[in-house]
C-alpha cells in the first residue's frame, strides 16, 4: 500500500496519510447539474407549502403522499378505535352545503310547548335540505305539561317513517331545568320588567343546548323556534345560499282583520344608532338594552320594518343585533367562542348579544328584509278582552235580528188570519145583494 512518511520535529513515529484522502475536483458541467437539481428541488418544495397554505382543504390527501409515510399520524389515528381524527378545515360551510354533504345542526329550545310540536313536525317533515345531514336537537327546560313525552312519540314517528327519507340524522333530547319562573302567556313573555332576566335565563338555555350537541362534523348550526306557522320548505338553502356567517330572515306575524292582518314581530333584528349608543352609554353595566320598548327609545332602523312584500327576497342588509326565531349561523362562528351572553354584553344579552359579539370578532351578521316567515299569533290579554267584547256585540246583533224576525214573522201571521176570517163576511154579504 503507497504511503507517504514524514517524521514531524521532536518525535521518532511516523504518521501516514492515505492516497484516497483529496479527490479530484469536480467537472464544471457536475456542478452545475447539481445547483440545478437543487435549485428545482427548492422551487417545488415551495410551491407545494404554497399550494397548502393557500389550498388547507388539500393537506390531508397530500401530506401522507409526499411525505413518503413519514407523516402519517392522522392515518396511524383511524387505525385506533378509540381515537376520531377530524379536519375541521373541511368544515366550514358554503353556500351549496346540501351538495357537499355539510352536516346542519338544528336546534330547537322547548319550554311548555307540547301544543306547537305537531305544526312544528309538519314542518320538520316538509324541509328540503337532505334529512339525512340534519342532526337535530332539543332542550325541554322548566315545563310543566307532555312536552317530553309528546316530543318522544313524535321523534319515534318520524324516525319509523316507511320512506327512509324522512328520517334524520343523529337526535339529542336534554332535559335541563334552569328555574324560569317567568310564565308563558304572552303578556308574561313580552313584558317590559321580565324581559332582562328572562333574555338572560334563555342564554343560558342555549349555550348549555349548543355545547352539549354540537359536534365537528357540523358544518352549519340553525336555529329554529317551535311556533313559527308559515316558512319555505328550503329555508335552509335559501340562507345558506348567502354564505355569511350569520343569517336571520324577517319574522311577521298573521292578526285578525280587525287588529290590521298581519304586524311585524321580531324587532331584535337591527342596525345600531348612535341614540342606542349614547343611551348604552348611559346605563349601568349589568343593564340590558330591550328593542320594542317604550322604556328605550333606540330609533334603529329594524329589519321587520323594512319589509316589501313584492322586494327581492335575496335583499341583504347588515345587522348588530339579531332575533332568535331563525337563525343559520356557520359552525365556526361557535367553534371561535361566539356565543349568547348570560350576561350584559355591550348592554345586550342573549340573541342581541350574539349579533353584537359576533360584530365584535368580524364575522358578517346579515338580514334578508324582503325573505320572511309567520310567528304564530297568540293574542294578548288585551286582545282576549277586545275579543270577548267582540263576541257579546255579535251575540246582541245575533239576538235582534233572531227577535225582529220573530216580530215580523209574528206581524206577517196576524195578517194573514186577519184576510182568512173576512174572506167569507165579503162573499156571504155579495150573496144576499
Amino acid at each position: 500500500m503507497n504511503r507517504h512518511y514524514a517524521s514531524p520535529k521532536g518525535q521518532s513515529f511516523p504518521f501516514s496519510i492515505p492516497s484516497n484522502r483529496f479527490q479530484p475536483r469536480p467537472q464544471p458541467a457536475f456542478r452545475r447539474r447539481r445547483q440545478l437539481f437543487h435549485r428545482l428541488l427548492l422551487l417545488g418544495s415551495v410551491s407545494i407549502l404554497l399550494f397548502l397554505f393557500i389550498f388547507p382543504s388539500w393537506r390531508a390527501a397530500l401530506l401522507p403522499a409526499i411525505s413518503l409515510g413519514l407523516v402519517n399520524s392522522s392515518e396511524d389515528l383511524h387505525h385506533l378505535q378509540t381515537v376520531r381524527y377530524y379536519d375541521l378545515s373541511e368544515m366550514q360551510g358554503t353556500e351549496k352545503g346540501w351538495e357537499r354533504g355539510e352536516r346542519v345542526l338544528m336546534l330547537t329550545p322547548l319550554r311548555d310547548a307540547s301544543s306547537h310540536l305537531p305544526m312544528f313536525f309538519s314542518h320538520l317533515r316538509n324541509l328540503t335540505y337532505p334529512h339525512n345531514l340534519i342532526d337535530l336537537a332539543f332542550l325541554v327546560s322548566d315545563s310543566r305539561d307532555d312536552t317530553m313525552d309528546m316530543l318522544s312519540r313524535m321523534l319515534q314517528e318520524v324516525q319509523n317513517d316507511p320512506d327512509p327519507s324522512m328520517s334524520f340524522g343523529e337526535i339529542s333530547v336534554i332535559q335541563k331545568d334552569f328555574g324560569q319562573k317567568v310564565q308563558q302567556d304572552v303578556e308574561s313573555r313580552h313584558g317590559f320588567e321580565a324581559q332582562a332576566s328572562r333574555r338572560k335565563l334563555m342564554a343560558q338555555a342555549r349555550n348549555w343546548l349548543l355545547s352539549a350537541t354540537l359536534r365537528p362534523t357540523h358544518s352549519w348550526v340553525y336555529w329554529r323556534d317551535a311556533d313559527v306557522e308559515t316558512a319555505p320548505v328550503t329555508i335552509i338553502e335559501d340562507l345558506m345560499r348567502h354564505n355569511k356567517d350569520v343569517t336571520v330572515p324577517n319574522v311577521w306575524r298573521p292578526l285578525p282583520d280587525w287588529l290590521g292582518g298581519e304586524q311585524p314581530y321580531d324587532l331584535n333584528s337591527w342596525q345600531e344608532s348612535e341614540t342606542a349608543l349614547a343611551l348604552a352609554e348611559s346605563l349601568d353595566e349589568d343593564a340590558v338594552i330591550v328593542e320594542g320598548y317604550a322604556e328605550y327609545a333606540t330609533w334603529r332602523p329594524h329589519l321587520a320594518y323594512l319589509r316589501d312584500p313584492y322586494g327581492d327576497p335575496d335583499m341583504e342588509m347588515e345587522l348588530d343585533g339579531i332575533g332568535g326565531v331563525s337563525i343559520l349561523a356557520k359552525a365556526r362562528v361557535f367553534r371561535s367562542g361566539v356565543h349568547f351572553p348570560a350576561f350584559s354584553f355591550e348592554r345586550h344579552a342573549e340573541t342581541e348579544g350574539f349579533g353584537k359579539m359576533a360584530k365584535r370578532m368580524n364575522f358578517s351578521v346579515i338580514g334578508l328584509p324582503h325573505y320572511t316567515i309567520w310567528h304564530l299569533y297568540e293574542p294578548s290579554l288585551d286582545d282576549l278582552r277586545h275579543m270577548e267584547e267582540m263576541g257579546r256585540e255579535r251575540e246582541a246583533r245575533e239576538e235582534e235580528e233572531r227577535r225582529k224576525q220573530s216580530a215580523e214573522q209574528k206581524r206577517s201571521k196576524e195578517t194573514a188570519d186577519s184576510d182568512h176570517s173576512t174572506g167569507p163576511e165579503s162573499t156571504s154579504a155579495e150573496d144576499s145583494a
